[in-house]
């Protein structure tokens, strides 16, 4: 095993270095902490959903994961191949106490991991509960890896694995039924160029597609799990997606990562867009569709406050968005970043939608996970009821640029001298302290996070600003501060 290979563990789950920090060992034992953990509080045995987001090498990891949730006493159902949303809405389907899915996100091909579900007790019923562990569930589950405790079921409680296929019906029914009028959409006949990495959102967001009526275009659709580009939807890995937009004549382009909870965007012109733009279109079909429902009201305000949700490293557009579309006393919370703090957020305010920059959609309607599935539908529906090309209803989104660097931590090595010193050095300004430190400077529309990674060994740098060079200064300075 490499001794320098990291192993991060986190509210974001397990992640690690396949054949080095990541061993089956380890993976079980995880698995374990987590199996041991739902029995407990199940009182008993503790029913989880299972699903991997089919990255080369990750059979063996989903094997051992199997096995230690088994012998914590768990009764397991396997999706196989799954979108991470569709483990959430399966893990509601079942009313099982969790789900677990053997990713990695978008990290490198030679990475992998295992993310937790938590079903919230006594909810029985088909509303949307399960999500992400908020921290201090988190927290418990790591203390139970760090120190051992996985729990280990006698042999008459042990129950074989069982299977279920039918998950990606389940996942685009929903969305379907959740979006509504299908027909409208399936009337535009949109071209939609389709980029699944040949990992777990290919079948779903086929499926989806061309349930919606459009005439898809399909890269990234093998099954091998390996990544034909870096895996990450960000532009300067999207070129192929870009090009195919243009070549093919098609309305729009969608990204997927690994396992399918983030969606980016290209407009019909083949220009990537923004991952940032991506929560934004989707918040206007949502506070579209309240308006649409509410007596008397107008595009341009309803009399009933709309409430979203969305992390501190995400742009201020979705505050323009909401200020311009929703009605008086509208609000958008801001919750440190992961999604199970978004969703934590989401039901403490009461909000059916939130999400995150980075191309993460959270529709209560159907699960409370991030899901490229529902960012997708809401896309084009949003581009049904407006009649326009994707690149004009971008245009009436104020811009801003968005600049991010990262630091590299060394194994040891603690962010908390730079968020200390970052914190003082704009003492004077607005702070917010529940993730890192983020300053927002209100009088230049602009503002700064500086926080530890959940999922990789490093410090995230983010600024926004109206302009590239302003975001960029913010930057120049922060890293000063830091130095």
């Amino acid at each position: 095993m490499g001794s320098d290979a990291p192993l991060m563990v986190s509210v974001s789950g397990c992640r690690g270095i396949v054949g080095e920090s990541l061993t089956p060992e380890v993976a079980a034992r995880y698995a374990g902490a987590f199996g041991g953990w739902l029995c407990e509080r199940a009182g008993g045995a503790a029913t989880v959903v299972l699903g991997r987001d089919g990255r080369a090498g990750g059979r063996i990891v989903r094997d051992a994961a199997a096995a230690g949730l088994a012998a914590a006493g768990c009764e397991v159902i396997d999706l196989g191949v799954a979108m991470t949303p569709t483990v959430g809405v399966m893990t509601d389907q079942h009313a099982a106490d969790g789900g677990m899915v053997i990713t990695a996100s978008h990290n490198p091909q030679q990475w992998n991991g295992l993310k937790c579900i938590v079903r919230e007790r006594g909810l029985r019923s088909a509303t949307a509960s399960a999500s992400a562990p908020a921290a201090d569930v988190a927290a418990q589950i790591k203390d139970r890896f760090r120190e051992g405790r996985i729990g280990l079921a006698p042999w008459d409680r042990l129950r074989p694995v069982e299977t279920d296929t039918t998950a990606v019906t389940v996942h685009t029914g929903k969305v379907l039924r959740a979006i509504g009028d299908v027909a409208a959409i399936a009337r535009r006949g949109f071209r939609v160029v389709l980029d699944s990495v040949n990992c777990s959102g290919a079948i779903g967001g086929a499926a989806l597609l061309d349930a919606l009526g459009c005439d898809v275009v399909h890269l990234g659709d093998r099954d091998t799990g390996l990544f034909p580009h870096p895996p990450e939807p960000i532009k300067e890995h999207l070129g192929s997606l870009c090009a195919a937009v243009k070549q093919h004549g098609a309305a729009v382009g969608f990204a997927q990562d690994p396992d399918a909870d983030r969606l980016a965007i290209v407009d019909e012109r083949g220009e990537f867009i923004g991952e940032e733009y991506t929560l934004a279109l989707a918040a206007m079909e949502i506070l579209h569709r309240r308006a649409a429902r509410s007596p008397g009201a107008t595009m341009h305000g309803v009399g009933e406050p709309a409430m979203l949700v969305a992390n501190l490293s995400t742009s201020r557009m979705i505050d323009d968005v909401v200020s311009r579309l929703a009605g008086a006393g509208s609000k958008v919370f801001r919750a440190a970043v992961g999604e199970a703090n978004v969703v934590e957020v989401m039901k403490r305010e009461g909000a059916t939608f939130g999400g995150e920059g980075n191309g993460g959609v959270i529709w209560q309607d159907v699960t409370y996970i991030r899901d490229s599935l529902s960012a997708m539908a809401l896309v084009l529906s949003l581009m049904q009821r407006d009649g326009r090309k994707i690149s004009q209803i971008v245009r009436d989104i104020p811009a801003y640029a968005i600049e991010k660097r990262k630091v590299d931590l060394k194994p040891g090595m603690s962010a908390a001298p730079a968020l200390e010193a970052i914190a003082k050095a704009y003492a004077r300004e607005r702070l917010d302290r529940q993730d890192g430190v983020r300053v927002d400077f209100d009088a230049k529309r602009a503002w700064l996070h500086v926080r530890a990674s959940n999922t990789e060994p490093i410090m995230r740098l983010i600024a926004e600003a109206p302009t590239p060079e302003e975001a960029r200064a913010v930057l120049d300075k922060a890293g000063k501060v830091i130095a």
